[in-house]
């Protein structure tokens, strides 16, 4: 029998792909066989990155776009189809927080900032649609694919100080759904999406709000291990099984779902 879990002669977009997590994804697919668009600002990592899966037999192009910029996001698609001639996949990995929709415990809950909240939910919402609504495009014309959405923690539990990013995974969680269901109506089995919701993992955007650089964890560092039965953070490479799982063939039945790589975070009540 055939590998269901292969993504061989697969050619799959990640956004987010000059970040950590958007890294292991990368990483993760070209492992299984797949191509890879590795999309991001930083036009440096992005070239870096598609250098040494070039070099070491892969398959990879650096794609420089914002995900709000749909100009820019065209002309990436123009860029990947001519380089593989089809698409077969997106991760929309880009997201995240930003300082201007933090809000510290001592600033005013009536005076936040809306703009800097704003701005945090357009990267991770519309950060989201707008990819898909250029990229799916070149999926339906291949006929068959998968797209997986970045959920998070912070979209089913209140998280303190990141309103913004709570709101912005929520309103992705809902989008997924939605947009599964019209995908079914429209494609059939052929075009799914799901979502991915890490638990807490360290990145460059929180390292120091959960970590001290001396070693250790902040306040809030042991607040969430407190709340995580397997008393860590996780790891980039613990979620590529499901989002291996999630691009390939083998969760050919899956649409909509949410599937948590979270070290139990999300099931427990802290009693």
């Amino acid at each position: 029998m055939d590998n269901i879990f292969s993504l061989k002669g697969k050619a799959i977009i990640i956004t987010g792909g000059t970040g950590i997590l958007g890294n292991s994804f990368v990483n993760g697919i070209v492992e299984a066989g797949g191509a890879v668009g590795i999309l991001g600002r930083n036009k440096e990592v992005a070239n870096e990155r598609a250098a040494v899966i070039n070099k070491n037999g892969g398959q990879a192009i650096a794609l420089v776009a914002d995900v709000l910029d749909e100009v820019a996001l065209r002309a990436a698609k123009a860029m990947f189809l001519d380089r593989f001639g089809r698409l077969d996949g997106l991760v929309n990995a880009a997201g995240g927080n930003l300082p201007e929709g933090v809000l510290q415990p001592e600033q005013d809950i009536f005076n936040m900032n809306m703009d800097g909240l704003k701005k945090v939910m357009d990267v991770n919402l519309w950060g989201t649609l707008l990819p898909t609504q250029v990229f799916g495009e070149a999926i339906a014309k291949t006929g068959k694919g998968s797209i997986v959405n970045i959920s998070s923690m912070n979209s089913k539990r209140a998280v303190t100080k990141v309103l913004g990013y709570n709101m912005g995974k929520a309103a992705v969680d809902c989008y997924n759904q939605w947009f599964a269901v019209e995908l079914a109506n429209r494609y059939g089995d052929a075009i799914r999406m799901n979502a991915l919701a890490p638990g807490f993992f360290l990145t460059d955007q929180n390292r120091s709000l959960l970590t001290f650089s001396e070693g250790g964890y902040t306040p809030r560092g042991e607040s969430i291990i407190r709340q995580t039965p397997f008393k860590r953070f996780g790891n980039p490479i613990e979620l590529i099984g499901a989002l291996i799982w999630l691009l390939s063939d083998a969760s050919k039945f899956v649409t909509g779902s949410m599937i948590c790589v979270d070290g139990g975070f999300s099931i427990f009540s802290g009693v």
